[in-house]
């Protein structure tokens, strides 16, 4: 055995040299990895072996570039000289293939001559989910092994496959026994040598590139069938191209050159700049700073949840899906009933459902009438109505039937959960799980810290929340926690532009530009107008009131803020502009032309300002915890990082601010700049300090 460098050794099995990576946790391209690579294959080729085996310890082949190197002097053997060590060896390479060979990895295991991989290896380019492209020839050489389809669809997905459809395709030559990479890999080498197998170079192949040739459709085509998915982002548009360009240049070296204008435009773009922000922002979310990671965990072998609706169902369903058993009550059978065939459908309607699937998930659901079904929980949920004095019925109720120790947690949206607590004799076990509704669908779960929260429920929570495959975010007691309290000010801003003469499309319009999946009319049209409606108190005093009166409740009704055609397809009322006109009239006010410059700046703004008061009062941990929860709960565009982030690319607290005071003045005290706000501006901070 060699000691290339810290983390690469070469060893010899017979006459087969293996260059062997150990650079937890995943292997990544560091400068020490690519040094290691470089050096180790020219000792392998030095040395009379017949064959080379690339291959790595630990639980992962290489996982791909080494992100926090993004941005900064290159250090070390480039990445290319490795590939071309590789590639021009004049003794066959095998890459040994185990966990993952994604991005960088993936493009070095296409340097070597043959890819073996063990049944549960998964490979990809998944650069696309951090705003960029391939750089190392990856869009070249996965159309040449795959075909130009396969290819697209991969990389503009940033999907793994798996070693069965890798080897199906062309991506790996075979498949070892699991557990036995090394061996097979040798073997495999061996076999080569024995045949006299050609030094395959990926390269070189242009069958399936001719295929495509003369063939602009298959570009075209996939562009139209992935427009809406794609809105908005720049990086699947720039790898469809390098794969145009790998079909349409007269060389390999042609098409890489493309490759490379494009992904440094990417890479110094703002757009990747926020996905890698977002990338590490997601996992930064998770270190609860007074929550030690060693902390004991509560065991949760069980769930309660306390009502079967929208929500109800939908957390259990979270619970079903990972093996755990989930204990369901409802005060009426019919309610219960419906509840359970809610999420029966809902389950059959997953894609690429399985009978025997869905069975399993519905026998771990257990319907009840009796609040003491809850008795032996681990963990109760309740998803009642929202309201303050049905939620303390229930936990006062709750307390004197769950077992001690049991955690007791709240679905609310909004309420206090300190007062929630306060009806139990234990409120360290209770906290706020607030779900995203559909929650079977939505990624975020903002938890809710009480003033007594014990440490090993908050613990105890966030790696649940994991388990489940929710992304997690602290949040202290507040109205509206972090997400709906600033969505609150976006809601005020956008009824008070429509009654100074923008119509909900121009509002809806200007957000979804920005990459929204719809504006805020256009959402309430899909909830429903009348949800906290009252008929009965309706005094026609607000715009909702009127449409809601008038039987325009939204897209169930044909008509809400838009009419609706019977594809449900939206179109700009003239009867809620008359609404409108005749409001603004009432007031004493002219309608006055709006700016989009403007109606984004109001929506906006006071976004973030109520961010800092957020920060301020320490109920958010970081400002890019807030961004986290703006882009999995409502739908802020990851490629704007989110909104604390956002606020940084256009000038920072000082640009901010400025907009702020001048609103303020015009408009009055509902854009009252924060005090942490006038701070930062003053010291010439940004937001991205609130992090530290």
């Amino acid at each position: 055995m060699t000691e290339i460098n810290s983390v690469t050794r070469l060893e010899r099995d017979g006459d087969v040299a293996l260059v062997i990576l150990n650079s937890p946790p995943v292997n990544a391209l560091s400068a020490n990895v690519r040094d290691g690579l470089s050096e180790g294959f020219k000792q392998a080729i030095a040395s009379d072996a017949k064959a080379i085996v690339l291959i790595c310890d630990g639980r992962t082949f290489i996982a791909g570039a080494d992100i926090t190197e993004f941005g900064g002097a290159m250090k070390g053997a480039s990445l290319p000289e490795v590939q071309a060590t590789m590639e021009n060896s004049p003794k066959p390479v095998v890459a040994a293939i185990h966990g993952t060979a994604l991005g960088g990895g993936l493009e070095v295991a296409l340097c070597a001559h043959y890819r073996v991989a063990v049944p549960t290896a998964r490979l990809g380019l998944p650069e696309v989910n951090l705003g960029l492209l391939p750089g190392a020839g990856g869009t070249q050489r996965l159309p040449r092994i795959a075909g130009v389809e396969k290819a697209l669809e991969m990389m503009t997905s940033g999907r793994h496959a798996p070693a069965k459809e890798a080897l199906a395709m062309g991506l790996v030559d075979e498949i070892v026994e699991e557990g036995k990479l090394r061996e097979g890999a040798v073997g495999f080498a061996r076999k080569l040598v024995a045949e006299g197998k050609p030094l395959v170079k990926v390269r070189d192949n242009n069958a399936k590139l001719e295929a495509a040739k003369g063939h602009p459709e298959i570009f075209a085509d996939f562009r139209k069938a992935n427009a809406r998915k794609f809105r908005g982002f720049l990086a699947p548009e720039y790898n469809i191209r390098c794969v145009e360009a790998a079909v349409n240049s007269a060389s390999f070296d042609e098409g890489l050159a493309v490759e490379r204008k494009l992904f440094m435009e990417l890479m110094t773009g703002p757009q990747s700049a926020a996905q890698r922000y977002y990338f590490f922002a997601e996992r930064t979310a998770a270190k609860i700073p007074d929550v030690p990671d060693d902390t004991p965990l509560r065991e949760i072998k069980k769930v309660g949840v306390l009502g079967a609706g929208t929500m109800g169902g939908g957390i259990s369903m979270n619970f079903a899906n990972v093996g755990i058993p989930v204990t369901i009550v409802e005060v009426k059978q019919d309610a219960l009933e419906r509840g359970l065939t809610t999420i029966r459908k809902n389950y059959e309607r997953s894609r690429g459902a399985k009978p025997e699937e869905t069975e399993a998930r519905m026998s771990r659901l257990t319907g009840s009438l009796e609040l003491e079904a809850l008795a032996d929980c681990d963990l109760i949920i309740e998803a009642v109505f929202e309201r303050m004095d049905i939620k303390k019925d229930v936990f006062t109720r709750l307390d004197k039937i769950a077992k001690p120790g049991a955690i007791l947690a709240s679905n609310t949206s909004y309420l206090n959960v300190d007062e929630i607590a306060s009806v139990t004799s234990r409120p360290q076990d209770v906290i706020g799980l607030h779900f995203f509704s559909p929650a079977n669908v939505m990624k975020l779960l903002e938890i809710i810290r009480g003033e007594k929260t014990a440490k090993d429920v908050i613990a105890t929570s966030m790696k649940l929340a994991k388990q489940i495959g929710k992304i997690a975010v602290l949040a202290g007691v507040c109205p509206g926690f972090i997400g709906n309290r600033m969505l609150s000010q976006r809601q005020r801003e956008a009824n008070k532009l429509v009654l100074e003469g923008a119509m909900p499309w121009d509002i809806d319009r200007v957000l979804y530009d920005f990459g929204f999946p719809m504006g805020p009319f256009a959402m309430s049209d899909l909830a429903g107008l009348d949800i906290g409606w009252v008929k009965e108190n309706s005094k026609g005093e607000t715009l909702r009131d009127v449409l809601c009166e008038m039987d325009r409740r939204g897209q169930k009704t044909g008509a809400g803020f838009y009419d609706y055609d019977e594809n449900r397809t939206a179109k700009p009322s003239p009867v809620t502009e008359k609404i409108i006109n005749d409001f603004i009239a009432k007031s004493g006010r002219n309608p006055r032309k709006i700016s989009d410059e403007e109606i984004l700046e109001r929506c906006i703004f006071p976004m973030i300002n109520e961010g800092v008061k957020i920060l301020e009062e320490g109920k958010a941990i970081r400002a890019s915890d807030i961004d986290v929860v703006w882009v999995n709960g409502y739908g802020w565009p990851v490629y704007r990082g989110g909104p604390m982030f956002y606020g940084d690319q256009i000038g920072g607290p000082a640009k901010v601010l400025a907009k702020m005071q001048e609103f303020q003045g015009a408009m009055g005290d509902d854009f009252k700049p924060s005090a942490r706000l006038e701070k930062l501006a003053a010291d010439g901070g940004k937001f991205a300090d609130l992090n530290k």
